[in-house]
């Protein structure tokens, strides 16, 4: 969730350019909203063959107006370029399954790929995959070791996991259980 705040509030400061074109330009002025200052011109523009690295931004916001598949084919251009910051949003968009059926193997594979690229937030996100058993086989001394790694790292969360014994619950809002537990019979 913090990763999802602090883009947000990066990306505030861009906000302006994302309204919409102005009618009746004055040719004088030159143009005032030109296309490419859009979300739907970036969204165009991930299906192209060249990379512009700064359609990365714009995926937050196609995600969260609704344009899931749009915001899919960015984060997964990005991510495939390397780009970190687009990585826990294709786990994000696999677990939710808003555009496509829920996939937690899919969702995992991105968190252990951020974990792999050395993210303290991926080394959190695969190590609660991993103490949950969601989407991975449950492996709870490797989930440790990584909830541990990012503890190290700096992570808030992670301390406060491992403050709380490890138990997922802790840190998990409610509104996500569904995902997580399985009903006991």
């Amino acid at each position: 969730m913090r990763f999802f705040v602090s883009v947000l509030a990066a990306l505030v400061a861009g906000a302006p350019a994302l309204a919409a074109p102005a009618s009746g330009a004055d040719a004088s002025a030159g143009e005032l909203n030109p296309q490419e200052l859009s979300i739907q011109y970036w969204a165009q523009k991930s299906g192209e063959e060249r990379f512009d690295p700064h359609m990365c931004v714009y995926g937050v916001f196609l995600d969260k107006t609704g344009q899931h598949e749009e915001a899919r084919r960015i984060f997964e251009r990005c991510a495939s370029h390397g780009n970190l910051n687009a990585m826990p949003w294709m786990s994000y968009l696999e677990e939710n399954g808003y555009d496509r059926p829920s996939d937690p193997a899919k969702a995992a594979e991105w968190d252990k790929k951020l974990s792999d690229a050395g993210s303290s937030l991926g080394a959190f996100n695969y190590g609660l995959d991993l103490l949950r058993g969601h989407g991975v086989t449950q492996d709870r001394t490797a989930g440790k070791a990584l909830i541990d790694k990012a503890a190290a790292d700096g992570d808030t969360t992670a301390r406060d996991l491992i403050a709380h014994d490890y138990d997922p619950d802790s840190v998990t809002p409610t509104a996500d259980l569904a995902h997580y537990h399985q009903p006991q019979f």
